[in-house]
């Protein structure tokens, strides 16, 4: 009697946590569409820029470090 009772209380649980990720989730899914669909078209550059940012700051640290 007792597991079973601890099994239903598992499940409640759980149906009580997959309720709250989907009202969570088709709350989120909304907002992120807009941003997911103009992101690839501007990865391209967001990612080059970022890359050269980052290879001038190492260029600039190894020679820092160069006595």
């Amino acid at each position: 009697m007792r597991a079973a009772l601890s099994i239903l209380g598992l499940v409640v649980v759980m149906a009580i946590v997959l309720a709250v990720m989907k009202k969570q989730a088709t709350q989120l899914a909304p907002a992120v569409a807009p941003t997911a669909a103009s992101a690839p078209i501007n990865a391209p550059q967001a990612v080059r820029q970022q890359l050269q940012q980052a290879m001038e700051q190492a260029a600039s640290r190894a020679s820092d470090a160069q006595p």
